[in-house]
């Protein structure tokens, strides 16, 4: 479990560096200020839980079924919040209309409250 969570922060890691390249200069003449500013929340809270997911993945203060939890939570999450802001900022760009997609962006944010409320109950289950 540990690989694939690890894995996963340096894809998530990876990939906040090249969108946030990709929205800081190719997409500055595009699009509005303000969708410039969502894309970048979006690249933001990506790293943040990429960062995350490194803590966890080599954390031995995690226990191994919270670790997945965290995980699957947190890989959702980054997907529906990050992912719906990408396609909400750049929605000027396409024929399809994302707007429909905009509802999912706060159950994104749900869940990444949850994985860090996980972390949090599973530091409260060590025995000191």
């Amino acid at each position: 479990m540990n690989k694939a969570i690890l894995v996963t922060a340096a894809i998530l890691g990876f990939t906040s560096i090249i969108l946030g390249a990709f929205g800081a200069h190719l997409l500055k003449e595009l699009i509005s200020l303000e969708s410039q500013q969502s894309f970048e929340t979006g690249v933001r809270y990506q790293m943040y839980h990429a960062i995350l997911l490194l803590f966890v993945g080599t954390s031995a203060h995690v226990r191994v079924q919270f670790k997945k939890q965290i995980f699957y939570v947190t890989l959702i999450g980054v997907l529906l919040f990050s992912g719906s802001i990408y396609c909400l900022s750049t929605n000027v760009l396409t024929s399809f209309d994302f707007k429909i997609i905009g509802l999912i962006t706060p159950l994104g944010g749900l869940l990444l409250i949850a994985s860090w409320i996980m972390l949090f109950v599973n530091f409260l289950k060590i025995k000191s």
